[in-house]
Order: C-alpha cells, then structure tokens, then sequence
C-alpha cells in the first residue's frame, strides 16, 4: 500500500488512543475515585474504551478496492491495542504520569 493511503489512518491512529482511550480512562477513574490505578489497570481501561471504536476497523465498503486499506485498518486497530496493554504506546503513558500527578 502506497504511503498516501495509508497516511490519515496511521495518523488517526496516532491519536485515537489517548485522545479517546485515556481521556474516558482518566474520567473513570475520577468519576469512581481512583486517585492511584496502576499501570496495568490505567491501560486496560484504556483499552476497554479504545475497543469501543471497532466499528470504525468496519467503516469502508467491503469492496475489492478497499480490501487492502480494511486489513490494514485492522491490523493497525490491534496493533494500538498491544503497544498499549505492553506500554509501547508512549503517549498513553505520558497520560497515565500526568493522571497519577494531577489525578
């Protein structure tokens, strides 16, 4: 796949994690006052929420012309979900940091 078809994909990538999953991770927890989640429990719940926008892994038309764009979509989407449940996604352990500092 040319980098041109590929590019607003891997850029919503970089930002759907933390923008989506951390930020309603982070209201969780202060809506259920978990002043000091660790590690582990901050990125499941990142994860729960962040499978939440599968449906969007589905949102182009299952057509021959698509078909590479969708495995690569797909691929991405699981992608994110083992950087973050490894801590390979530096952007959701920078939210974690800043929760546990500012809660």
């Amino acid at each position: 796949m040319r980098e041109d078809q590929s590019f607003e994909i891997t850029r919503a990538y970089d930002l759907l994690p933390h923008v989506v999953g951390a930020s309603w991770a982070s209201i969780w927890f202060r809506m259920n006052k978990r002043r000091r989640p660790t590690k582990e429990e901050f990125r499941e719940k990142v994860t729960e929420y962040f499978k939440m926008l599968e449906p969007l892994t589905n949102a182009f038309p299952q057509e021959e012309n698509f078909k590479e764009m969708i495995v690569y979509i797909k691929e991405k989407h699981e992608d994110e979900i083992r950087r973050i449940l490894t801590g390979n996604n530096s952007e959701i352990e920078k939210r974690y940091k800043r929760f546990i500092d500012y809660g």
